[in-house]
């Protein structure tokens, strides 16, 4: 299985948890120096969904765990059909703060840097490509268990908190931490921060290389 976009390893790590044999590929030198420093064993290349690294029909599913969004679908679509066996299987999927909870809409509106992506709508459509089946789409509840501070310090790792300023980078996450602390739901305490996994999932069709 290819894990594609794999950055510091973190989707790999669950895969080898389930007995996966798993080849990794990220173009980042320093995620990817991460992601072989906790799994050494692992194969793990430098490649992007654009050119990926492997020979025809080598894997038998390829997944994208928060990466898809920065592949150029039309590129990589024809290089991930290109790598998959014969009835191989692409999905991706992204964990999202549950927005239909109104205190998460709020704390994702205080949470926005210059370098945040417009809001996304749940109505945008599915990809599609000729190579592949027509997408599927599924989604899953869950939650994690967190602090005022310990959600403002992991949203602090996320790109669009990372990439800015320092000084936007402070305004930002004391922005957070003052939401959190004066909303009544996340005020006190530990709380559950409602989350959901979106997945979309397609095989290949009948117009692929095999």
């Amino acid at each position: 299985m290819l894990d594609l976009g794999a950055g510091t390893g973190k989707l790999t790590g669950g895969l080898l948890a389930a007995g996966v044999e798993v080849i990794a590929v990220e173009p980042d030198e320093a995620m990817r120096a991460e992601l072989v420093r906790h799994f050494p064993a692992v194969t793990a290349l430098s490649g992007t969904a654009e050119a990926i690294p492997l020979a025809d029909g080598s894997v038998d599913a390829v997944l994208a765990g928060q990466a898809f969004h920065w592949f150029d679908q039309a590129r990589a679509f024809p290089e991930i059909a290109r790598v998959l066996r014969a009835e191989g299987a692409f999905a991706a999927f992204w964990n999202n703060d549950d927005n239909k909870v109104e205190w998460v809409a709020g704390l994702q509106e205080v949470s926005r840097s210059s370098a945040s992506f417009p809001p996304s709508s749940s109505d945008d459509a599915l990809p599609a490509h000729p190579l592949f089946a027509p997408f599927e789409y599924a989604e899953f509840a869950h939650s994690q268990r967190r602090t005022a501070e310990s959600l403002t310090a992991s949203i602090g790792t996320n790109s669009h908190t990372v990439v800015i300023s320092a000084q936007e980078r402070a305004e930002v996450l004391g922005r957070i931490l003052d939401y959190l602390r004066a909303t009544p739901e996340t005020a006190d305490g530990e709380f559950d921060l409602p989350l959901r996994t979106e997945v979309i999932r397609t095989v290949l069709g009948p117009n692929s290389p095999r």
